[in-house]
């Protein structure tokens, strides 16, 4: 079951949940405007402590300015939605 959890010096909504042995925090920022989702994205990879932490981030188009800032530091798995949203699943190196 997903829940509204707060992530701190964020404005969207984060849910929380597990699915089998992953916890996975994920949020929607398909609605934003530059630079609200990659402000609310680097803050929210900080909650990635452990190998089965995963970050699920939903925007409008593909973040290459995020992927540039954190490629070193963590996993990052993106594909293209039938709507054309790219969602885009972050798991610590």
């Amino acid at each position: 079951m997903k829940r509204l959890i707060t992530i701190a010096d964020t404005t969207l909504e984060f849910y929380n949940y597990k699915k089998d042995d992953l916890n996975i925090i994920e949020f929607d920022a398909t609605q934003c405007q530059q630079p609200e989702p990659m402000i609310n994205s680097i803050y929210a990879l900080k909650m990635l402590k452990d190998k089965n932490d995963r970050l699920i981030g939903r925007y409008f188009h593909t973040p290459f300015p995020l992927f540039q800032k954190i490629e070193e530091f963590f996993d990052i798995d993106a594909k293209e939605l039938d709507n054309g949203d790219v969602e885009v699943v972050f798991k610590r190196k």
